[in-house]
């Protein structure tokens, strides 16, 4: 029941907006400030309290001396937890632990226990949902937020979107290519991983000209993989894993004239195609890294050279004819050719060449050596000019020569 204020007509309120601190020492009755009453443990209708020890007790005052819907405000403003019981310790209303407030109130008052409603005011640190707090990339566990990168399979050709953040992708088909969205949409920090567990070569590939580790595309090989991040302006990965079945890449690259420096994307590739139709000298500028080269021209030349080199000063560089092929060794300053001798073969093959691009040549002379003019021929060139042909009917020889020896034998 309700007391009413014979004056105002109101509800009594014995607490009405007060202030206590408590230090509970002891299990303690509290009283209701009736008529002025301060001089005991009186009940405010605000109380930090401090225990001095776990286990304490406070003990509001007979539920029957207040009105229904009065109540209080206790914090635990100590180290230790206590409980707030009804009426001389007679049942457990609330638990406080340390940095909690707890708002208690009186719903029934039949006797002087009383039936005491409540609800937790607040907390001295937080206790947000963790799985309303969960996104893209996280998981609750608990009370908790964990990692999360649920696995998807793709068996076709794919475009990311912004939602794919923190997925991971497992590519299970033969070859083709999958499409990364612009990075100003997916912006700074957004990243997905992928692996390709295919059959065949897996291209990712950038939208509106943008870049993935300096390229516009990335290759990844069956058995590799990456964590794809973006940069808010282009992508770059992250442990992108060369494959031990399928690990030689291979760069083509067109070429017309003067110089090219290689990003160590394209460097990384160990077979290397140039193409294209030269209009003057090439020099490529090369990593100083060490690596295995192997080099092919595919130049319409034109009586122009291509040559790889570190940048290096005084370092050795090597030239590679067109319709050529050099496989080669960078010690991180100099280029050298990988074979000096021919080990483990009966025979060597060379191209047919040309007279202004000889099968065999010289580095520092690439339009004079050997090659083959046609078919039972074998023809010396010098200055890309044809000097001895050789077939087997005989040698026919342009220009004069010198014979210190004499000549004999035959018909002249």
């Amino acid at each position: 029941m309700s007391y009413n204020s014979p004056f105002t007509g109101q509800v009594i309120q014995p607490t009405d907006v007060s202030y206590r601190a408590v230090t509970l020492a002891a299990d303690t009755q509290l009283e209701w400030p009736i008529n002025g009453n301060a001089t005991d443990d009186y009940a405010a209708r605000i109380m930090n309290v401090t225990a001095s020890s776990s286990g304490l007790s406070l003990y509001m005052p007979p539920a029957n001396q207040a009105s229904v819907g009065n109540d209080a405000l206790i914090r635990n403003v100590g180290a230790n937890t206590f409980t707030v019981k009804t009426y001389d310790g007679n049942g457990t209303i609330i638990t406080v632990a340390a940095g909690e407030a707890k708002y208690i109130y009186i719903t029934s008052n039949p006797d002087e226990y009383g039936t005491w409603g409540n609800f937790s005011f607040g907390t001295g640190t937080s206790s947000a949902d963790a799985a309303t707090l969960a996104g893209l990339g996280l998981v609750a566990a608990g009370s908790t937020l964990n990692q999360s990168h649920p696995t998807v399979s793709l068996v076709s050709s794919y475009t990311f979107t912004s939602n794919d953040r923190a997925q991971t992708y497992i590519w299970t088909g033969g070859v083709t290519t999958a499409t990364m969205p612009l990075a100003q949409t997916t912006a700074d920090n957004w990243f997905v991983l992928f692996k390709n567990n295919g059959t065949g070569t897996v291209t990712i590939d950038t939208t509106s000209g943008q870049y993935i580790d300096g390229e516009l595309t990335k290759s990844f090989a069956p058995g590799e993989s990456a964590f794809i991040v973006s940069t808010g302006s282009a992508y770059v990965t992250i442990g992108y894993g060369r494959s031990t079945d399928f690990e030689f890449g291979v760069l083509t690259k067109a070429v017309t004239s003067g110089s090219y420096t290689l990003t160590a994307s394209e460097a990384s590739n160990t077979i290397q195609f140039y193409t294209g139709t030269l209009v003057g000298n090439v020099t490529v500028t090369y990593p100083p890294v060490v690596n295995l080269y192997v080099i092919s021209n595919q130049t319409s030349a034109g009586g122009y050279s291509l040559t790889v080199t570190t940048g290096i000063g005084g370092s050795a560089t090597a030239t590679v004819p067109a319709a050529g092929q050099a496989t080669l060794i960078c010690d991180g300053t100099n280029f050298y050719n990988a074979n000096t001798t021919q080990a483990g073969a009966s025979s060597l093959s060379l191209l047919n060449g040309s007279a202004g691009s000889p099968s065999l040549n010289f580095a520092s002379e690439t339009d004079t050596g050997v090659y083959r003019p046609g078919a039972g021929r074998f023809g010396v060139s010098v200055l890309s000019n044809l000097i001895m042909d050789v077939t087997a009917s005989g040698v026919s020889v342009t220009g004069s020569g010198t014979f210190s020896g004499g000549i004999s034998g035959g018909t002249y």
